[in-house]
């Protein structure tokens, strides 16, 4: 199930996560995950500083995630999928994509139960 909702459902739905994981890639497609804390700021995820491995990460592919875990067991996970470029030495990611999402109850013929947020607009 995808719903699309607009950016400012992003920026209601964020203050109930308390932090998340940065997902890259390297040049070569090694995945790498940091934990992060993650604000909106004007419409972008303000990541903070970040070491050399997800620096270079970035470097070699811009494209990230940025996952948040749910915030009670059965909850659903936050995942914003995004653009990634340095400002002033901090991480910022431009979402493009972001998703509510779960695995669905073993009852259901989906395999997962999951909410769009259109970070694009709707």
């Amino acid at each position: 199930m995808s719903i699309p909702v607009s950016l400012e459902a992003l920026e209601k739905t964020l203050p109930e996560y308390d932090f998340a994981y940065l997902l890259t890639a390297s040049a070569q497609g090694g995945p790498h995950a940091v934990a992060v804390t993650a604000t909106l700021v004007d419409g972008t995820l303000d990541v903070g500083q970040v070491g050399n491995r997800t620096r270079a990460g970035v470097a070699g592919n811009a494209a990230v995630t940025v996952l948040f875990p749910p915030p009670e067991r059965g909850g659903y996970s936050l995942i914003v999928d995004g653009t990634a470029a340095f400002d002033a030495g901090a991480l910022r990611v431009t979402p493009s994509r972001a998703v509510l999402h779960r695995p669905a109850a073993a009852e259901t013929d989906c395999g997962a139960d999951c909410i769009e947020l259109g970070a694009g607009g709707a």
